[in-house]
């Protein structure tokens, strides 16, 4: 990890460039498999910027050999407070955010890809810790940190390092830093309010060092509601962020990090094509209950509790010998629910007769009840690694081991003549015939996952060339047990994958930089229904068998570039790849609840190119640039029924041939703000390409004022973000794929019914005013 200090107060641009150099080359450059994470430290204010950004605070200066890409303080603090880590990055080359709120609250409905790879396939970690939940593999980053917490976030596009502990990351890695505390006493105070009666109120509180012990310590609290932006419902959320460090001797860093987040909202409802074409944003849940009516908004609730512990250390045992540990512990709880209509008598438990339901019943014998997905999940692990330097090599070894225990009983919930729930986490469900709670799955999943590494890295030259090279094995076993009636009690899987990498960095002035790199990555199915049998609750009829599509992804990645750091920064990129059993993400309908699962697509091969360059501050502004071109095609048939669809030759899905974006700052001190422009081409979302969304463009503006310190107030500020500007809405992303839209002769001429898929509705126009202080 390089931070390198910088203190630059100069506007002519050849006089910051030359101070920014000659300070960060007295720092040693990281060995090219190290991920590196840029701090940079000025005359900062109460927010932590430094009114100094490079690249509009987009492009904090890298140095290892892959593709990587940095946010700072100084693009973090001038986005809207309401905003996940993953929004936050949706300017970086590469990547396509799909929104589906403009205040970036929604973890459970949002897109995120990275050259065509969603977000399952980018390994999470907060804090060098794996985030996300080991079986969904969805980041939900808003749940980890408040973004006034935020150090910095870096995005590693393309694989992951080895000794990262994610088993996922075949399409790259994203990382978020949590702050560090204070030295000295004292506070941050944030209130934004805004669109759709948003109010959120946040504050932190540092202790400064306590006497001369070195240990210094934060906690802050945050409270955030607003209402959907469209359709009914609103969104509370709960955070808290803490963290303790100790610092001692020669960088030795023990810490204790503690997050906790509770929130809730409701589903917007997902059109497809024809019925976005026909009722556009207005296309969701009922607002009003009709009895009958299992579209109502209130049955269509998710809640998620999560807290989050971990307690790394590092120690410098001597001047070439370093030890890390991070050990962590995740537990989450929540339920999902979906309403749906239920037959009092001819409803299933599995494949046996569950009827008469225990419920009451309208004139046709139909039950109005909500599908409640509940789930309980404790994530615990540690990764540790031993670091051997000498004047020409760096020899790394680490560990990572993590045991996951993940419960999953679905309930049913009867719903009043007046559309009210008596409990959604399904306390008082519905009983069957034989006084057993009415179910579609009851599962039980245990995960266990151990991996072990070796790298080296060998300088040659005077450090200008690193050859690094480095070997992984990641072995992943899940065993699960299934009580549903006639279904497979116990299932389960056991993946072994070997991930050899190699990289090389040629720095051939202090200006110019080449790399090249070759990688592997793996990612097993995510969700746990690949491994449940499926029943139909109407007939009881099986609707799928748990053996199906488990075959874990693998893929080959190879990547040539160059930096400049020198007047700009500039960098750019070539990339190649190979899959074989490539894992979609999607959401499919079991009984009226919605579930994640994969799809087996076969072999794909992706290839392209991104950039994106960076100016310093010149007279207050900083400009920022990036693109992407890639060209994905499917590599064979993809079965379908008995018969196979011709999708070989065909473009990949969620992957737009173009994006990218601009951004511009601005900074005198007093008076700031940024303008952001997001592009995303055309995407398809079917694998026969019978469908795809349009292009869209996106538009952000920030405008601000700062004032001095004033009595106890450390640089108030008031600031404005304008979000989505000129938007009523738009289809941002794909939400659940299909093989065919339309209907479509196979290969051995079978006719192949056409599914419509559904999309992601980006949100509209909002504005949001905050007023900040430090204390």
């Amino acid at each position: 990890m390089v931070s390198p200090s910088i203190s630059v107060a100069e506007t002519s641009l050849e006089t910051d460039t030359k101070k920014i150099e000659e300070r960060e080359d007295k720092k040693k450059r990281p060995t090219s498999h190290q991920p590196e994470y840029v701090t940079v430290n000025s005359h900062m204010t109460a927010d932590g910027t430094t009114g100094n950004p490079v690249g509009a605070g987009l492009m904090p200066k890298q140095t290892i050999a892959k593709s990587q890409s940095g946010l700072t303080r100084d693009f973090i603090a001038r986005q809207s407070p309401t905003q996940s880590s993953t929004s936050l990055i949706s300017m970086l080359p590469g990547v396509v955010y799909s929104a589906n709120d403009p205040l970036g609250t929604n973890d459970d409905q949002q897109g995120l890809s990275v050259r065509g790879l969603d977000q399952t396939e980018i390994g999470y970690l907060f804090e060098g810790i794996p985030a996300a939940p080991p079986l969904f593999l969805m980041p939900y980053t808003s749940a980890s940190v408040d973004n006034e917490n935020i150090r910095s976030v870096t995005l590693t596009q393309g694989s992951a390092d080895s000794a990262s502990p994610v088993y996922n990351a075949v399409g790259g890695q994203l990382s978020v830093q949590l702050a560090k505390p204070k030295k000295t006493a004292g506070g941050f105070l944030n209130l934004s309010y805004g669109s759709y009666t948003l109010n959120r109120e946040f504050i932190r509180l540092d202790s400064g060092e306590l006497g001369h012990s070195g240990m210094t310590s934060f906690l802050s609290f945050s409270y955030r509601n607003a209402n959907q932006w469209r359709g009914a419902g609103n969104s509370p959320r709960f955070h808290v962020d803490s963290r303790i460090v100790k610092e001692w001797g020669n960088q030795n860093t023990a810490s204790f990090i503690a997050t906790f987040n509770r929130q809730r909202q409701y589903y917007l409802r997902a059109p497809n094509m024809s019925q976005w074409q026909t009722y556009g944003t207005k296309f969701n849940y009922s607002e009003h209950y009709k009895e009958g009516d299992a579209n109502y908004y209130l049955f269509q609730e998710n809640a998620r509790s999560q807290i989050f512990l971990s307690s790394p250390l590092d120690l410098f045992l001597s001047h070439n010998l370093q030890f890390s540990l991070k050990p962590y512990f995740i537990y989450v709880s929540g339920y999902d629910g979906f309403g749906t209509n239920l037959s009092a008598e001819e409803s299933y438990q599995g494949n046996q007769p569950a009827g008469p339901l225990q419920a009451s019943s309208a004139a046709n014998g139909s039950i109005t009840a909500v599908a409640t997905d509940t789930y309980k999940q404790a994530h615990s692990g540690v990764s540790a690694s031993v670091s051997w330097k000498t004047k020409k090599n760096t020899l790394t070894g680490g560990i990572w081991y993590s045991y996951y225990d993940f419960s999953n009983p679905s309930r049913y919930v009867a719903a009043s003549e007046e559309g009210n729930v008596s409990n959604m986490k399904g306390y008082y469900p519905i009983l069957t015939a034989s006084n057993e709670p009415l179910s579609s799955y009851n599962s039980h999943l245990v995960q266990q996952t151990n991996a072990l590494y070796i790298q080296d890295s060998l300088r040659l030259f005077s450090d200008k060339l690193i050859i690094s090279g480095a070997f992984r094995a990641v072995m992943v076993s899940r065993e699960v047990s299934n009580l549903l009636p006639g279904a497979r009690y116990k299932n389960g899987a056991s993946y072994f994958s070997p991930q050899p990498q190699i990289a090389l960095s040629y720095q051939i002035t202090k200006k110019h930089q080449l790399f090249i790199n070759a990688t592997t990555g793996f990612r097993a199915p995510s969700g746990i229904s690949n491994y449940n049998d499926r029943f139909s609750i109407s007939s009881g009829k099986q609707t799928r068998n748990a053996t199906s599509d488990t075959k874990p992804e693998y893929s080959i990645g190879e990547e040539i570039g160059y930096r400049y750091s020198g007047a700009i920064r500039f960098s750019f990129s070539a990339f190649n790849y190979n899959f074989t059993n490539r894992q979609i993400n999607t959401t499919t309908s079991l009984n009226g609840a919605l579930v994640s699962e994969s799809i087996n697509g076969g072999g794909q091969t992706a290839r392209g190119l991104q950039g994106e360059l960076g100016t310093p501050k010149w007279h207050n502004l900083s400009a920022y640039a990036s693109g992407q071109y890639i060209h994905a095609t499917i590599d064979n048939n993809l079965k379908s029924g008995i018969d196979y669809l011709p999708t070989k030759g065909k473009k990949a899905i969620r992957t737009p041939s173009l994006s990218g974006s601009l951004g511009l700052s601005y900074d005198d001190g007093n008076l700031f703000g940024m303008v952001s422009v997001n592009y995303v081409g055309p995407t398809y979302s079917t694998f026969m390409n019978d469908e795809r969304l349009a292009s869209f463009t996106t538009t952000n503006i920030t405008v601000g004022y700062r004032l001095k310190k004033i009595s106890f107030a450390k640089t108030p500020q008031i600031q404005l973000n304008l979000l989505n500007l000129g938007q009523s809405g738009y289809l941002s992303g794909v939400n659940s794929v299909s093989f065919n839209a339309k209907s479509a002769k196979g290969v051995f001429g079978t006719a192949i019914t056409g599914k419509a898929p559904t999309y992601f509705v980006g949100g509209g126009f909002a504005g949001v005013v905050s007023l900040s202080t430090g204390f």
